[in-house]
């Protein structure tokens, strides 16, 4: 029998590719002069010119995983997750995170709810290093179902030390660092899952004493040990883990990876692949499977972040493709 898929969620990864690169068709208008883009759309964040410097601009939200939130009546750390999946995008082309602001779409005002946003939001600030300088909270009855959370976060770096991916190449080394768990993505096809199951999210996970909802509310990982290592050592390409899983290892680079040594996922991984019968490689393009970041290094490079981070070496720099030990993904 066939197992789930992220598609029969609801989500059609290569649909929206395809969306959004009919959006940036249409989008070519480009300023001039200071405040110029120095950067195409498509990366982790976007850059614009402000001489010495650029500014790096990201906006990215929550997603379902707030209707488990919501379920359990536990939001204060979806907040976390808005920050993480803001910030995580600045450090991954290197810029060090500055300002924040939210956007909260609500069915209907809920002080208590709202309030439980903010300590996650806080919380998450504190983290980062930065400051939430704004945002917006609507009321909108007849489009929300509950609430929506996103954010906008700006950084800076020095227009020299910006890493693309530009500088990768064949001989590199991978090193990847745990997530915390799912992080914000892939939710659909988990919810999707436990809704088919015999569980529910109040129930404990088999072999654990926390249960399913709060295994899945666990707030993503924010990378901020990242502007210490590239300081410190050569960074040719960095990767923000998130939907479409292993797949985002695309956006750095037209080269190949070869993981052949990957992150054990946390068994909340595991626990779902297992209820929805989801094939190995689908995972992979679906969840982040346990390694939320990853680093491309020179060989000469790869001890100092391994003892500055918590991560492990889990590949290397190929000529094309992207596989996982012996498969295939695409």
């Amino acid at each position: 029998m066939r197992g789930l898929t992220y598609a029969d969620s609801g989500v059609d990864i290569r649909a929206e590719e395809r969306a959004i690169s009919a959006m940036k068709g249409v989008m070519t208008g480009r300023r001039k002069g200071i405040g110029a883009p120095i950067s195409d759309i498509g990366h982790y964040a976007g850059l614009i010119d402000m001489g010495d410097y650029a500014i790096a601009m990201t906006t990215d939200g929550v997603g379902s995983k707030v209707l488990i939130a919501s379920e359990m009546k536990k939001w204060d750390t979806v907040g976390i997750d808005c920050m993480a999946m803001n910030v995580n995008d600045l450090l991954a082309i290197g810029a060090e995170p500055l300002a924040f602001v939210d956007y909260l779409a609500l069915e209907k005002v809920d002080p208590e709810m709202t309030a439980a946003i903010a300590v996650g939001l806080e919380r998450g600030a504190e983290i980062a290093n930065v400051s939430i300088v704004g945002g917006e909270t609507a009321s909108l009855p007849e489009i929300i179902r509950g609430f929506d959370l996103a954010g906008a976060a700006i950084g800076m770096i020095k227009k020299e030390e910006v890493v693309t991916g530009e500088k990768i190449e064949k001989g590199d080394v991978v090193v990847g660092l745990p997530s915390s768990g799912l992080h914000s993505n892939g939710f659909s096809l988990a919810r999707k899952i436990v809704a088919e199951s015999s569980y529910t999210y109040f129930d404990k996970m088999p072999g654990s004493e926390k249960t399913i909802g709060e295994l899945l509310l666990e707030p993503t990982r924010i990378y901020m040990e990242v502007l210490e290592v590239i300081r410190k050592a050569t960074v040719h390409g960095m990767a923000h883990i998130t939907g479409s899983g292993l797949l985002k290892l695309h956006r750095i680079s037209s080269f190949g990876f070869e993981i052949d040594d990957p992150l054990e996922p946390q068994p909340i991984f595991r626990f779902l692949q297992e209820e929805g019968g989801v094939a190995e490689d689908e995972m992979y393009r679906t969840f982040n499977m346990g390694m939320g970041w990853v680093f491309v290094l020179p060989v000469d490079d790869v001890d100092t972040v391994l003892k500055m981070t918590d991560g492990k070496v889990v590949g290397e720099i190929v000529d094309k493709g992207l596989r996982l030990g012996d498969m295939e993904l695409k």
